[in-house]
């Protein structure tokens, strides 16, 4: 169908309502959505598959603004087609306790499929929601009966491009052949600081036809049907992802400011503002959208109460023909675990590396979680994360539950991010202890949007030995535990990494670290007869005697240094605890009477022992207090000499307790 004019003046409504809404704020961004608002008007009125009444519809196309800073753009098409965002969140943009913040959040505006903002993280959560789609179509459509089937489209910007992660997340999607997903580039050639040409000159086309891109170009970003044929002709690809260039005006119709950083990041000012939407042929007051152009998004809005019933009964009809599949793919969706835990966890006797138990564990729970998905950072074998007797995820096969992302921790982190946004599967990923750095503003957002995704990070000590300070992570616990909803398991034996495990499975409400040893740790008896204080974060592992002499505190593979010179200062006449600090934001959540039966406050004789930096033990061990850790680099040599020599040995630990008891 051709467009008119009323297609045009809906794409001025969207570039007049945001505006508006920044001028008010007197802060935003509005050189993106006056130049891309045709492309995104194009693609939610022609192609986008959503549904206003039901915004987490699991079978909706995606559609993240990876370009966050353009964040009206989205806000405005929220309201007009009929969100649960009103006029009146419009006017608040930017303002306290609004909808409409200055980035798009996951979970605080109905509509938004992802936190963006940081750039290039909305590239590669996309993949990861086009990885899972692809996932779980494989799993489950069935010849006659299609459960999964949508696309997942990205809008992104020069910047967005310039940021490494971009790579390496297209370059992954391009190998995968993802041909579901579609990136509109709003190539303006501007950045905040000004022309584009001061530092990225690359040719951007040739760069995604090598990662494996179909890439497409329009030359006029105001051309709706130009970029209704790209977008029709990139929904065609069988093989490949497709990344659309379509070169626009920044700030388009600002009559000074077009075309140049000025529009970039500051209000266009009241004159400027004016005459913008003079040259939109906008005549209406601010915040006002005629009745016939509101009626017109509303009629693209209600389209998806249709689709969404449609999809509906193909659902039912999927479960009378499949109904043990249909009851799986229910509990995909609501993230249901149906284990038998005590029958499936596997028990441990000896001393087993942490990472082994993991693999054990994961392998055990696999089989009764079909959407359990694992990889690794180039790192599967050292990590433990392969799941035995299951195919790999690629090409041929969609259906695979092992991800290899190759060495691209960044992407990786991210794309677990949107993985775990698309919904219907339960990620979890590794790669070494002290690479958690270069996949941090993953992690973040994962926090940020309460993403239950799983991090397993192996090689958690100076114990890693011969590797040297490179390898060998000394802040990064302190660093993970320092993100506000991030769940930080440090097990002390393998027991403890089948809870930890289980824990993130049962509790959907956040991310969660899981940080494990190369080297072997006593299975202890304390752990297995006290599991069931092991999601109160932090417990009493060891108590002898009466009286207020000592507490030892430790996590992980420091809990058997712990333990071993308790029982020594206890046959000494010491009344001595120990107490296992598994998960610091566990415990910290618990009600002030159990933390005070744990740490009672007239025990100030405090030693705390981890081989990490000190930081986030301080508030434990209080005035009188110490700790046992590392405030500087590794050294190379084996394992045991580098822990001998940093003092994580039993004499060490006994020497210091005696010295304040």
């Amino acid at each position: 169908m051709p467009f008119n004019e009323i297609d045009q003046r809906a794409v001025n409504a969207i570039r007049a309502l945001s505006i508006d809404a920044i001028e008010a704020a007197n802060s935003g961004h509005p050189g993106l959505p006056m130049g891309a608002a045709p492309m995104a008007y194009v693609l939610w009125s022609r192609f986008l598959r959503f549904n206003p009444k039901n915004p987490k519809w699991i079978n909706r196309d995606r559609f993240v603004l990876s370009a966050g800073h353009g964040s009206m753009l989205l806000y405005s098409l929220l309201h007009l087609t009929g969100y649960d965002v009103s006029l009146e969140d419009i006017r608040n943009f930017r303002q306290w306790g609004s909808k409409t913040p200055g980035h798009p959040e996951y979970g605080h505006t109905p509509g938004v499929d992802a936190t963006t903002g940081p750039l290039g993280q909305g590239i590669a959560m996309a993949v990861g929601m086009a990885m899972a789609e692809r996932f779980l179509a494989a799993t489950f459509n069935r010849p006659g009966h299609t459960l999964m089937d949508h696309y997942t489209y990205v809008l992104c910007g020069d910047g967005d491009l310039m940021e490494g992660i971009s790579y390496e997340a297209a370059s992954l999607a391009g190998h995968l052949g993802l041909n579901k997903l579609i990136v509109l580039y709003d190539s303006n050639d501007i950045s905040l600081d000004g022309p584009t040409s001061w530092s990225f000159t690359e040719d951007v086309g040739n760069r995604f036809r090598a990662l494996g891109w179909n890439v497409l170009r329009v030359d006029d970003g105001n051309d709706l049907a130009a970029i209704e044929q790209a977008i029709s002709e990139a929904r065609q690809s069988a093989d490949k992802p497709t990344l659309i260039e379509v070169k626009t005006i920044i700030g388009f119709g600002a009559p000074t400011k077009q075309g140049t950083s000025a529009a970039h990041g500051t209000p266009l000012g009241p004159e400027e503002a004016a005459q913008a939407k003079a040259a939109y042929g906008w005549t209406f007051d601010p915040f006002v959208v005629p009745d016939d152009i509101r009626a017109h998004f509303a009629a693209i809005g209600a389209r998806g109460a249709e689709l969404e019933a449609a999809w509906d009964q193909a659902v039912e009809a999927y479960g009378k023909a499949y109904p043990e599949e249909a009851q799986k793919f229910v509990d995909a969706l609501h993230d249901r675990v149906r284990i038998d835990w005590d029958a499936v966890l596997p028990a441990f006797e000896g001393a087993v590396a942490t990472r082994d138990a993991f693999g054990k564990v994961v392998n055990a729970i696999a089989p009764h979680v079909p959407t359990l998905i694992g990889g690794s950072a180039d790192l599967s074998g050292s990590n433990k994360t392969i799941l035995k007797d299951e195919p790999h995820f690629a090409r041929a096969s969609y259906h695979g539950r092992n991800f290899f992302y190759g060495v691209r921790e960044h992407a990786m982190g991210a794309v677990l991010n949107g993985m775990s946004l698309h919904g219907g599967v339960m990620p979890y990923a590794g790669t070494f202890l002290v690479f958690s750095d270069y996949l941090r503003p993953a992690l973040r957002l994962a926090a940020l949007m309460k993403q239950p995704v799983i991090h397993i990070f192996t090689h958690d000590s100076v114990a890693v030995g011969e590797d040297g300070p490179t390898h060998e992570p000394i802040e990064q616990l302190a660093s993970l535990r320092a993100i506000p909803g991030f769940k930080v398991f440090r097990p002390a034996d393998a027991t403890e990494t089948g809870l930890a495990f289980r824990y993130a499975l049962e509790h959907r409400d956040g991310p969660v670290a899981i940080v494990l040893t190369r080297q072997k740790v006593p299975v202890l008896a304390e752990v297995k007869e006290r599991a069931a204080l092991f999601p109160r974060g932090g417990y009493v592992l060891f108590q002898e005697g009466e009286g207020n002499h000592l507490i030892l505190m430790a996590s992980g593979s420091e809990v058997q240094l712990a333990l071993g010179a308790a029982r020594r200062l206890a046959a000494e006449g010491v009344a001595v605890r120990v107490v296992n600090m598994t998960c610091m934001e566990l415990f910290d959540a618990q009600d002030e009477a159990y933390k005070e039966s744990v740490l009672p406050s007239a025990v100030t004789r405090r030693l705390a022992i981890e081989m990490a930096h000190p930081m986030p033990w301080y508030k434990y061990v209080g005035r009188e207090g110490r700790i046992l850790g590392i405030d500087h680099f590794g050294a190379s040599g084996p394992g045991d000499v580098v822990v001998e020599k940093f003092g994580f040995t039993l004499d060490n630990v006994l020497a210091v307790a005696w010295a304040m008891v």
